[in-house]
């Protein structure tokens, strides 16, 4: 009975014993001495480390109605000791996490780097392909970089040390994993969606043997505690800044089944594994510790639970704040403690965009419809057909975007631009419609502030031959794959925020562009601005 009590002791200690072996493992197999580089002409040394952070979702409302459950040293910290830029917008219309994370990484829009967003349409084969999906690999693994199309500031880096530099990038997600580090990092890493473990690709070597320890000592999916997400406290679960607010009973949410961490994932827990992580990056490695500045991404989460309404998840969403609050708090300190006061940079910003409501506004006799993509495929073809003769000239859609049949077209012997704005001239008539793009519109068309947006998320390899914006407070929907989703063209506040390095506190409302961040850090490390980032530093 007596060894049966002690057995849970006896394996926690046991547990203990073997990270604490595997940590001073990990630390001797990365304490490799790196040249030192000269200070620069005028005696000012460059950051040891820089720290950017992408919050995937992040609203400055919802970042300010919490700011009454937030410590001391995250959020209130950067806000009241950095450089806030508080005006802030995407060089390009419809980020996601994909196209946002490429473009916080090279400082250029998709036009120029290529990631239009999370899938496109391979025009050879048909098919969607995602974005950091690699088919010519020979290996089972596919991850990489390829279709990134230029440099990052973290490829950069890599370069102007001659390799020295240590970079690496850490998210949950791996898009915006690989997005982020580039082609020339250390690692990227992320978490697996079947086993909850961090892993990378091949394509960046092995996993490094840090986040190797991470792994042994803090196994997500088999620490049933690890599963179970309830509020911090007390007054997270009770505070309401939401209009649908007041009392509630506390949430609890297991996450079970095969979707397990895909759930973990969009909870406010990653954001503290994430957090984790990062603290065994920099307490077990050179990581910022000598005269060669290194480079770290970021990507957290602050998006609404299990693509749920706000409305049926608001309570969660006030807990993932205060939760990435104490994330940014101990990356802050574990950063300090390591590189010393000021000698690291940090930026922090969103990615954009925020899941919207579902809400049926034709309860409210607010204008609303559902504009079906197949539908509206099927009628423009018809069309076409009339004009031109049988034949199938629509080869594939994606979202709102139109892949045209060239090969078609060109049998035919059809002029291409006679055939685009027949089919603006037709798609605009269509009920939910608000406008259409065609290609050529985007190329040869006057430039108007509108289109500016939209000719920064076009990218010819890749984007569709026509794009149709849906009218705000529509859905536009694929009867086909099921897809659905709610238009609104609000405007989500959101900041870019610098914090140490000298950095001194300053709110610039003055509006800049999320493509500014790099030619910025590209600066302080005086490094050459990636290859397609046309840009000026922020200051």
């Amino acid at each position: 009975m007596n060894d049966k009590k002690r057995m849970p002791a006896k394996m926690m200690a046991d547990q203990h014993g073997y990270c604490l072996l595997l940590s001073l493992w990990a630390v001797l197999s990365v304490l490799t001495p790196r040249e030192s580089v000269a200070q620069t002409t005028d005696g000012n040394a460059t950051p040891r480390l820089v720290v950017s952070i992408l919050v995937d979702q992040l609203r400055a409302d919802y970042l300010d109605a919490f700011m009454p459950l937030y410590g001391e040293g995250g959020f209130k910290k950067l806000l009241r000791e950095g450089r806030i830029y508080s005006q802030t917008d995407y060089p390009m219309a419809c980020p996601d996490l994909a196209s946002a994370a490429a473009t916080f990484a090279t400082g250029a829009a998709p036009s120029s780097h290529g990631i239009v967003g999370r899938r496109w349409i391979d025009r050879q084969t048909l098919r969607p392909i995602f974005c950091v999906d690699d088919a010519t690999r020979t290996t089972t693994d596919k991850t990489t970089a390829a279709h990134l199309g230029v440099s990052t500031v973290g490829d950069e880096l890599k370069v102007a040390s001659q390799g020295k530099a240590i970079v690496y990038a850490i998210a949950p997600m791996r898009e915006a994993a690989v997005l982020t580090a580039g082609h020339a990092a250390d690692a990227a890493i992320w978490i697996d969606d079947q086993t909850g473990r961090w892993t990378t690709s091949s394509y960046y070597g092995g996993l490094p043997s840090w986040a190797g320890v991470r792994n042994s000592c803090a196994d997500i999916v088999n620490q049933p505690e690890k599963m179970l997400w309830t509020p911090t406290s007390d007054l997270v679960g009770n505070f309401s800044y939401f209009l649908s607010g007041g009392m509630k009973k506390p949430f609890s949410h297991r996450f079970k089944g095969d979707n397990r961490v895909t759930l973990f994932k969009t909870s406010g827990l990653v954001n503290e594994e994430v957090a984790a992580t990062v603290e065994t990056l920099v307490g077990l490695t050179m990581f910022g510790s000598d005269a060669v500045p290194d480079h770290l991404t970021v990507t957290f989460y602050a998006g609404v639970y299990a693509d749920e309404t706000l409305n049926e998840a608001d309570m969660e969403l006030q807990d993932t704040y205060v939760r990435l609050d104490k994330a940014l708090e101990g990356i802050i300190d574990a950063v300090e403690q390591k590189t010393g006061k000021d000698k690291a940079l940090f930026v922090l910003t969103s990615t954009g965009y925020a899941t919207e409501n579902q809400t049926d506004l034709s309860t409210y006799r607010i204008p609303t419809g559902t504009f079906d993509i197949q539908r509206a495929t099927a009628l423009l073809n018809m069309y076409l057909t009339a004009i031109y003769g049988q034949g199938n000239y629509i080869e594939a859609t994606l979202g709102t975007q139109f892949y045209l049949n060239h090969k078609l077209i060109n049998d035919k012997q059809i002029s291409v631009s006679e055939l685009l704005q027949r089919t603006e001239d037709f798609l605009v008539q269509l009920e939910g419609v608000k406008d259409v793009f065609t290609s050529q519109r985007l190329i040869q068309g006057a430039w108007t502030p509108g289109i500016s947006k939209v000719r920064g998320g076009y990218n010819p390899q890749c984007s569709g031959d026509v794009m149709i914006e849906v009218s705000p407070g529509w859905h536009y929907s694929n009867s086909q794959t099921g897809e659905r989703r709610y238009v609104r063209e609000s405007y989500i506040s959101y900041p870019i925020i610098f914090w140490g390095a000298g950095v001194k506190a300053e709110t610039i409302g003055t509006p800049v562009t999320v493509d500014r961040i790099a030619p910025t850090l590209s600066k302080a490390m005086r490094i050459r601005a990636p290859n397609a980032c046309a840009t000026a530093p922020l200051y």
